[in-house]
């Protein structure tokens, strides 16, 4: 699949967008429940009412408003129980809306070979250009060796990796938080994986709360890793998280809303209202991923 993006037209790229309904299936069991507490979590009515938008509603939406946005799923059907969102359902929609849509995968390391093969295979065959990882979500150390191997197809494949880091909405005021672990997504696990991968694109979601520094610091240490700015409102930001984005780390930012979520409309209103300096936000907006999608 090659993208038809007009980057002329396009006002920003979203990094960070959710395919939070299953194409072709019912959603399990548990899954209201799931989403009822993201809803909570993020204030976001969508989310409470059940009626989370499909990846075609997703594209409607984001070409009104002349946005590119990455999208994908979450592959945790290990440690949620929930079927993961067919990864190549999801590509072939994207493909059908190649000029807004940009598709990313997910694979959870624990697949092993069979994981490595799909990697290549949504890369070669369905035109992905990255994969998510949600480390809490999975229940793995980033830099466990055991999740090497996809690392190194992914890295060979020529795509990116795009890791959650920091607190998660998932699972947040259920019980035992709906067993999701916290300390998966340390974001100075993936320090490792920059070192051991030098050549692969790593991409930080989230500010990293409450590792929020040691986020910034990786970003500023390796040069292959990245910050999307996804899961917050903007105003919300910690000051030295706008500091960062404002100087070091200003072609390394990228816009996330972290739709559902959080919707474009509502974190670009923020934005426009901090403290950033004009000859940043098109970078952070477009240009920085423009230039590591190769777009």
């Amino acid at each position: 699949m090659s993208l038809n993006i007009n980057m002329d037209e396009i006002v920003a790229i979203d990094f960070h967008t959710h395919a939070e309904e299953p194409c072709n299936c019912h959603r399990d069991d548990g899954y209201n429940e799931f989403q009822a507490g993201m809803a909570a979590y993020f204030r976001n009515p969508a989310g409470m009412n059940g009626m989370l938008p499909t990846v075609q509603e997703t594209a409607a939406y984001y070409r009104e408003r002349k946005i590119a946005a990455v999208i994908f799923g979450v592959d945790a059907e290990r440690e949620t129980g929930f079927h993961r969102h067919n990864n190549e359902e999801i590509a072939e929609i994207c493909a059908e809306n190649s000029d807004i849509l940009i598709p990313f995968a997910s694979i959870d390391p624990a697949k092993g070979k069979m994981g490595v093969r799909q990697a290549r295979k949504l890369v070669r065959d369905y035109g992905v250009r990255g994969f998510k990882f949600h480390p809490t979500m999975q229940g793995f150390f980033p830099n466990d060796r055991s999740a090497y191997p996809l690392y190194e197809a992914i890295c060979e494949e020529g795509a990116i990796a795009l890791f959650h880091t920091g607190q998660t909405g998932v699972g947040s005021g259920m019980k035992g938080g709906m067993g999701m672990r916290l300390k998966y997504s340390n974001p100075m696990h993936l320090d490792d994986v920059a070192v051991d991968f030098p050549d692969l694109t790593i991409v930080m979601a989230h500010p990293s709360f409450p590792w929020t520094e040691e986020g910034l610091s990786v970003a500023t240490h390796k040069p292959n890793v990245y910050i999307d700015m996804s899961g917050w409102s903007p105003k919300y930001f910690p000051p030295i998280f706008t500091h960062y984005a404002n100087t070091l780390l200003k072609k390394k930012m990228l816009f996330g809303s972290d739709w559902p979520a959080i919707t474009p409309d509502r974190w670009l209103k923020d934005f426009a209202e901090i403290n950033i300096k004009d000859e940043v936000r098109p970078l952070i907006l477009k240009e920085n991923a423009r230039r590591i999608l190769k777009i």
